[in-house]
């Protein structure tokens, strides 16, 4: 067998990151194609301007074709926004047939009773994960296939998102001419890169704190348990550092990430540090550091409060995994155990191989789990993106006239 092409495309509200990588028969993925640049037309992980966001995802997947030499011709592109809901829903059918055995065909059967619920018009379903099985009223079953039983029942996490926003989005990808694999929630994305199968086992929460949204998942016993998006990241740490310290935008982002500690600084009156410079600007070392420590605060206590059980011990005893560009701040893993008493680690994406030196950074976690997503399933089609933008459309009026010229 042949190594298979996957491509990931994470349009993120700060960075467009592409990346091409081969996959081989045993799902080892080999990245050979990188392509990062800056984000235009998106706010907190939303497109409010098609022709710029376009531009900046033409930018970077040009990057990566001619970093790897093959063209991008179908991607597994990441979603996010305060947009998308997730809930938790059942499904059971009877296994009828003479010898009651469990087949492939039935989990489909109680896969599809799951999902079928009431879904608005504006809104669109983006996952429907499998989380446990039970046979006969036996739970905690992973994979009933080949079990015998009269009744299979199955809890899975349903995620929607809004339909509009994420027709933006593949809108801008389509209007390049690439199609689109699966659209993946994208805590889900950088889950498959920094998290270990132990952790997802005993519990624990994954924070993407990205540019624009904070984007969390929760895991028990080996399955998704919940996931949520905060609008509160990075781009308001910088905010709020250009507003405090009197900066233009661009100074305060590149001092928030030059300087930047969430530690406290200990200084005597007598001993104060010289200020730090940037393009000019001379800002106190104390006060950019205490902003940041605020805001930071803020958002790990904002994670938190996503946990409907406040029994967190319980929950989640591998505790807190933090990943995304904001991650980097220094002191982020003393800070967070501080605060919320519970094991912190900051993750760094490290399953892949080739050439990923610029990839071991908490700021692609999730393209590169997008990446490990695409090896693991096969493309998925998702019918509803089929009228979506001028190649949807083409698409479907060429099965239209083939159905004309069938019938004949």
């Amino acid at each position: 067998m042949k190594n298979r092409i996957v491509t990931a495309i994470d349009v993120g509200t700060t960075k467009i990151c592409t990346i091409i990588a081969e996959v081989n028969p045993v799902g080892g993925v080999n990245v050979v194609g990188v392509g990062i640049g800056p984000s235009q037309g998106l706010h907190k992980g939303l497109v409010v301007n098609i022709n710029d966001a376009r531009e900046s995802i033409r930018e970077s997947i040009r990057k990566a074709e001619q970093a790897s030499g093959y063209k991008v011709e179908s991607a597994y592109v990441g979603v996010t926004g305060r947009h998308v809901a997730s809930m938790n829903n059942r499904g059971v059918v009877a296994i009828t047939r003479n010898d009651r055995l469990v087949r492939s065909d039935d989990l489909k059967r109680v896969m599809a009773t799951a999902q079928n619920i009431s879904v608005p018009n504006d809104r669109k379903l983006l996952h429907v994960i499998p989380r446990t099985y039970a046979v006969d009223g036996q739970s905690g079953v992973k994979n009933p296939v080949g079990m015998h039983g009269f009744r299979l029942d199955v809890e899975t996490h349903i995620i929607t998102a809004a339909a509009t926003s994420v027709q933006n989005l593949v809108k801008c990808i389509r209007g390049l001419g690439i199609d689109i694999d699966d659209l993946v929630l994208e805590p889900i994305a950088s889950s498959e890169a920094v998290l270990t199968e132990d952790e997802k086992q005993v519990g624990v929460i994954l924070a993407d704190i990205g540019g624009g949204t904070t984007d969390i998942c929760i895991f028990k016993d080996g399955s998704i348990w919940h996931t949520a998006i905060i609008p509160v990241a990075g781009y308001q740490l910088t905010r709020d550092v250009a507003i405090g310290l009197g900066l233009p935008f661009d100074v305060a982002e590149e001092m928030k990430k030059r300087y930047g500690s969430v530690l406290p600084v200990y200084e005597t009156k007598m001993e104060s540090p010289s200020p730090i410079c940037e393009d000019g600007h001379g800002v106190s070392y104390q006060d950019l550091c205490d902003i940041i420590r605020a805001r930071v605060e803020e958002v790990l206590r904002l994670i938190m409060l996503e946990i409907p059980n406040s029994d967190y011990d319980s929950l989640v005893p591998a505790g807190l995994v933090l990943t995304g560009g904001s991650s980097n701040l220094a002191g982020m893993e003393t800070l967070g155990r501080d605060i919320l008493r519970i094991p912190v680690r900051v993750g760094n994406p490290d399953k892949v191989y080739g050439i990923v030196d610029s990839l071991h950074d908490p700021a692609y976690a999730t393209g590169v789990g997008l990446l490990i997503w695409g090896a693991k399933h096969q493309p998925v089609k998702k019918s509803w993106l089929d009228n979506i933008g001028f190649f949807g459309r083409m698409r479907n009026l060429l099965k239209g006239f083939a159905g004309l010229f069938g019938s004949n």
